[in-house]
């Protein structure tokens, strides 16, 4: 296959690698293997027909032998003093802003760790599976090696500071900068041609060199720490795929057909980086990430279709496990943004998207419930998840009824917190802000304080100045329903009164809605209609994401996205395959371009690129 070079330069900020590349997009090829001690299979290089490209053809390469892994000395466990920790890596100058660590060993040796993201996005290595969670087995240019594992806040850091040496890098901490100075390899050859399943692509080095993959649609770009021979620079025109040559950086351009993704992995002896660009580019995983979560991927069969599932399998009622819903927006329930800022932002160790939101006017369209305080309430009797601090679990089609006792009435509440529009009195508490801006024309403001009305503001158009949410109240909000205004003048005395359906969430701190409710008492209870969606929702087939509980307790926090050479799975299809990985209780969220995982610092389910902002998301917090 031969593609027409686009000549260019590589001064855009390539350098500049963000956290949330999705590992889908990155993940290095391999088979299933036994944790930790077994050397993945590679998918074999078969001999390649390349057309019009002047480079010989790729030789058939066997997959490798099973291998025990190699075991790095283990640090002697530090305390949390001496560990210093920084958000930027230096690679011969260059900038990425990846996390690392480094600590003193019990000789006081230094030691040096990089997180997940680092390792795959920073370094192009590839995590390999595991049931230790005190070691990670990584596979970068070589025979794995299993390195010991550092737990610090959010992050995990694997010791690579025998690898480092190895290679003969230097590492130095410079502020929250860790600086290191490697040899440059060059690329001796590039090669591509079709295969069976898709299209692959085999890059030379003459030594082992760092790779930064960035997934767009239908594009990947891959940034190699690493020059082009003399003989591939002199001609380029010649090369299979676009490059672009910077100082000691080779930034290759690799289009691929839609349906594709790219499978990415390395092998030594000569050292080599794979692109496997193919419809099931998911690899499967089982890594065992903390004592309490363990990360899980792979293809999922229902009838004659396959899904690619990534999961994570917690335990929340393990020592130091805490689940919280997190607002993007801490002082009002306005506002969106990516998933990854706000994981990070707020230290969570792993997230998923939350409920649903408008996305014109950023505002919750779901109930969020954290520590006992209603951020958003539900609607439309929608299912929902709840827990407390200890790990128990409900789920179940939530209601919140409130009433307003004045003037000799009663008035039931249509909503809590909400952007959902309804006629009638609404409820805005300062868990919404300070400030309540009018969804509607006409709205009428009723501030109270003290269980006493004290003002009654009367608004103009929507999206027009804004009522004022009183400290120790809250504010009525009548939306074409002056006679409740006018009963409730200021002055009254008033009596508000809530309770929820089922019952036992009211004892429950954190409610997480979005619906609808998929699964419970391990049969589908699946009625959308009820739960007051559309047609064409029903209808849709999209990526999903939900949580479930096992009969044994252990939640499972789930994305799935297009079924093999298809569509996404409907919300029927998503029930079945919520039941086919254990769940005896499960609730959909929201989903679509909102589904995104994320764990220690990247996005495992897609290219960061590709998820839209959300409104809120589920946020698991791990300590020591």
């Amino acid at each position: 296959m031969k593609l027409k070079p686009r000549v260019r330069t590589a001064g855009r900020s390539l350098g500049m690698i963000g956290l949330g590349i999705g590992v889908l997009g990155l993940a290095l090829g391999r088979d299933d293997v036994a944790p930790t001690l077994a050397m993945p299979h590679a998918p074999a290089l078969e001999a390649t027909s390349l057309g019009a490209a002047p480079l010989s053809a790729v030789p058939f390469i066997p997959s490798p032998p099973v291998t025990v892994v190699t075991e790095l000395p283990r640090a002697a466990t530090a305390s949390t003093a001496n560990l210093q920790q920084g958000d930027r890596i230096l690679w011969n100058g260059r900038t990425m802003n990846l996390p690392w660590a480094r600590w003193l060993d019990g000789a006081n040796q230094a030691r040096f760790g990089l997180s997940d993201a680092a390792l795959m996005q920073g370094l192009g290595a590839d995590l390999l599976d595991t049931t230790n969670a005190d070691r990670q087995p990584v596979q970068w240019f070589g025979v794995p090696i299993a390195a010991a594992v550092r737990r610090a806040g959010a992050y995990r850091y694997v010791d690579l500071t025998d690898l480092a040496r190895s290679r003969n890098w230097q590492m130095r901490p410079n502020g929250t900068a860790l600086e290191i100075t490697a040899p440059t390899p060059r690329v001796t050859a590039i090669r591509r041609g079709r295969q069976p399943w898709g299209d692959r692509l085999v890059i030379d080095l003459d030594g082992p060199a760092p790779f930064q993959p960035v997934e767009e649609r239908n594009q990947l770009t891959l940034a190699l720490d690493a020059n082009l021979a003399p003989a591939l620079a002199a001609n380029r025109d010649a090369l299979p795929i676009d490059s672009a040559i910077a100082a000691n950086r080779t930034v290759l351009t690799i289009p691929f057909a839609a349906g594709l993704r790219p499978r990415i992995y390395t092998l030594a002896q000569p050292d080599r980086i794979v692109i496997d660009l193919r419809a099931d580019a998911l690899p499967n995983r089982t890594i065992r990430w903390a004592p309490s979560l363990t990360w899980r991927q792979q293809y999922l069969t229902l009838g004659g279709d396959r899904f690619p599932a990534v999961w994570l399998d917690l335990d929340p009622k393990a020592a130091g496990t805490q689940l919280r819903p997190v607002p993007v927006n801490t002082s009002s329930q306005t506002g969106i943004a990516p998933l990854i800022q706000t994981a990070q932002v707020n230290q969570t160790a792993a997230a998923i998207n939350g409920g649903y939101f408008n996305r014109n006017n950023q505002l919750p369209l779901g109930a969020m419930r954290r520590d006992g305080r209603w951020l958003s309430g539900p609607i439309l009797n929608r299912g929902a998840i709840a827990w407390d601090n200890a790990g128990n679990f409900s789920v179940g089609r939530l209601a919140l009824t409130e009433t307003i006792e004045g003037a000799g009435q009663t008035w039931t509440l249509t909503h809590l917190n909400s952007g959902y529009i309804q006629a009638g009195l609404a409820r805005y508490s300062r868990d919404w802000g300070g400030f309540y801006t009018p969804l509607t024309d006409g709205e009428i403001g009723i501030l109270v304080q003290g269980d006493r009305v004290i003002q009654q503001i009367n608004g103009t158009t929507a999206g027009a100045g804004s009522f004022p949410i009183p400290d120790n109240g809250y504010l009525l909000v009548a939306r074409s329903f002056r006679t409740a205004a006018n009963a409730l003048a200021v002055g009254t005395s008033v009596r508000l009164q809530g309770r929820t359906t089922p019952a036992n969430f009211e004892a429950l701190p954190h409610i997480l809605a979005a619906g609808p409710l998929l699964i419970d008492g391990g049969r589908v209870v699946l009625d959308p209609a009820a739960e007051g969606f559309s047609d064409a929702f029903i209808r849709e087939r999209a990526a999903r994401s939900g949580v479930g509980l096992t009969a044994n307790g252990r939640l499972l926090i789930v994305a799935i996205h297009n079924r093999v050479g298809g569509s996404g799975p409907s919300l029927g299809e998503f029930a079945q395959l919520m039941g086919t990985l254990g769940a005896t209780r499960a609730v959909n969220l929201d989903g679509g371009s909102s589904t995104t995982l994320y764990l220690g610092g990247q996005l495992l389910d897609r290219p960061s690129r590709t998820a839209a902002r959300v409104h809120g998301i589920l946020g698991v917090f791990l300590s020591p």
